[in-house]
């Protein structure tokens, strides 16, 4: 079973970042640009996991406001699917907004991204609406997802259940 760590996303990781990305997203993804401005942005907290070999093998954004986070992002190189990894970025993402007293996170998924879909779901995530035509590249819509409140007594079992779930996946 592989392990991974997680690291905050440096200028270092971009060149790795970028090729995760553009596989991930195709010609329309974010740019080097974005990424550094991302790194640099007081409310955002990027990182990524890393295995044994200290390859990139997915990252994920959030941005911090007030009492909300919003997963701007999450990817992971085809090599590294089904294996743990968005899990885990998700779980460290919990974390963190534990630490600092954030009580909702949010964000957009493509309407045909039924795996991303099942693992936000998975994660307690609901959709509690559309955005039309959201994606540029073929107008697709996004299911805008949504936690319960994180510190509520559901979700914080929900939380222990996960974290039962993923702690073989880090590597120490």
């Amino acid at each position: 079973m592989d392990k991974f760590k997680i690291e905050k996303m440096t200028l270092a990781s971009l060149d790795e970042v970028m090729v995760i990305e553009a596989l991930a997203y195709g010609q329309h993804h974010w740019s080097r640009d974005s990424f550094i401005a991302e790194i640099d942005n007081q409310i955002s907290e990027y990182n990524c996991a890393v295995n044994e070999n200290n390859k990139i093998a997915g990252y994920m954004g959030l941005w911090k406001i007030v009492d909300e986070a919003h997963i701007t992002n999450l990817a992971v190189h085809p090599d590294f699917r089904r294996k743990g990894v968005a899990k885990l970025l998700l779980f460290n993402a919990l974390e963190q907004c534990y630490r600092e007293k954030i009580k909702y996170l949010t964000l957009e998924v493509r309407v045909s991204n039924s795996s991303a879909i099942k693992l936000y779901e998975s994660y307690g995530f609901k959709s509690l609406g559309v955005r039309k035509k959201y994606y540029q590249n073929n107008n697709e819509d996004a299911l805008i997802m949504w936690s319960e409140n994180i510190f509520g007594n559901s979700y914080k079992k929900l939380f222990e259940e996960i974290k039962g779930k993923v702690g073989d996946l880090i590597l120490k």
